[in-house]
């Protein structure tokens, strides 16, 4: 398939013109009239994955490799040196972040791997409404994410009737939140009591331990094209001791 057929795929999928204006999610690398029979699916873009890749294939990530603006590649500084090897192997690099939160990831992560059944959405906010203890909520999550320990904020609730879910960092939706535990990643200091002062505890999923499904999710709806499919581990940058 060529890039540009791909591309449009995916726009339909999960249109790129939905994604929050700081975003920089769409074709990032690439000639779209590039002839593509590989695809890699990937949370980040490391080391591992550029070497792996094959010349003139395509990569599909979560996170956007070229954030920030750019003034020149010159320097071996992240992200330039990943920059500089996949152009010498004619790597395509599209980016599907913020919009795939909104269109499939946030839904996906609650009901395939949390397990939940969605009560409504409000942008990218996912509501649940679920009789649990805080304790019992904690001991489903660190099971279903298979982590060992989790950060939390408690602000006293014995029972949680209302979880508001989003993948990756969602602490600014505090403000808004109508529930009694919030279920995100990244919270701030000053996040946290102000959780507290509106009667909300708070689950620190892990930015890369909620958004890690990324690729399986994708690769349900790429299944049926004419390409190879590859998805590829991430490896999360934070360890546990």
């Amino acid at each position: 398939m060529k890039l540009s057929e791909i591309y449009t795929f995916l726009d339909n999928l999960s249109p790129f013109d939905t994604q929050e204006s700081w975003d920089n999610s769409g074709l990032l690398l690439g000639d779209k009239d590039n002839e593509i029979s590989t695809v890699y699916l990937s949370l980040d873009i490391d080391e591992s994955i550029v070497d792996a890749v094959s010349e003139n294939s395509l990569i599909i990530t979560h996170h956007p490799l070229i954030f920030k603006a750019l003034k020149n590649l010159s320097g071996m500084e992240y992200p330039k040196a990943f920059i500089k090897e996949l152009m010498k192997k004619n790597i395509s690099l599209i980016s599907m972040h913020t919009n795939y939160d909104l269109s499939h990831l946030n839904a996906y992560f609650v009901e395939e791997i949390l397990g939940f059944k969605i009560a409504f959405k409000d942008e990218f906010l996912i509501y649940v409404d679920d009789f649990i203890s805080f304790k019992a909520l904690c001991d489903l999550v660190k099971e279903k994410l298979h982590v060992p320990i989790l950060r939390v904020s408690d602000c006293g609730k014995k029972d949680i009737k209302r979880l508001a879910i989003c993948t990756g960092s969602g602490g600014s939706f505090i403000p808004r939140l109508d529930a009694d535990c919030f279920l995100s990643a990244d919270f701030k200091y000053h996040q946290a009591l102000e959780a507290i002062s509106n009667k909300i505890s708070l689950i620190d999923l892990g930015h890369f331990e909620s958004e890690r499904y990324f690729s399986q999710c994708l690769a349900k709806d790429l299944k049926n094209l004419p390409l190879q499919v590859i998805i590829t581990v991430s490896k999360n940058p934070f360890q546990y001791f």
